[in-house]
């Protein structure tokens, strides 16, 4: 798998499981109804999904995923909740992206 398409993959795997996050938020905290956990639900399963189809060790996916997951999260504060992140995330951002570089592309 390329590095586009395994980066992608990624990021859309981490928009899957921030919304199948976010939407039970939505109703515990911010009155929502009930309703959002039905597509709350199967956005997880989605994301689930996503995650199996790497073709490298589940371990190893679920370690680089993290950085991306972190990367499309603080994108999140930016972009729904309206917070723009400081300079600090993005510096963190950089180092969660150059260890999942790291984890995911370094020469076996």
């Amino acid at each position: 798998m390329s590095i586009l398409s395994t980066l992608g993959l990624f990021i859309i795997t981490a928009i899957a499981e921030i919304v199948g996050c976010y939407l039970p938020y939505l109703w515990l905290k911010k009155s929502a109804s009930a309703w959002v956990l039905l597509p709350a639900a199967f956005s997880l399963a989605l994301f689930a999904w996503l995650l199996s189809l790497h073709p490298t060790a589940a371990g190893r996916v679920y370690a680089a995923y993290g950085g991306v997951y972190v990367s499309v999260a603080i994108l999140w504060l930016w972009g729904v909740d309206g917070i723009r992140p400081h300079l600090w995330d993005f510096v963190g951002v950089a180092i969660t992206l150059l260890g999942m570089g790291i984890i995911m592309f370094a020469p076996r």
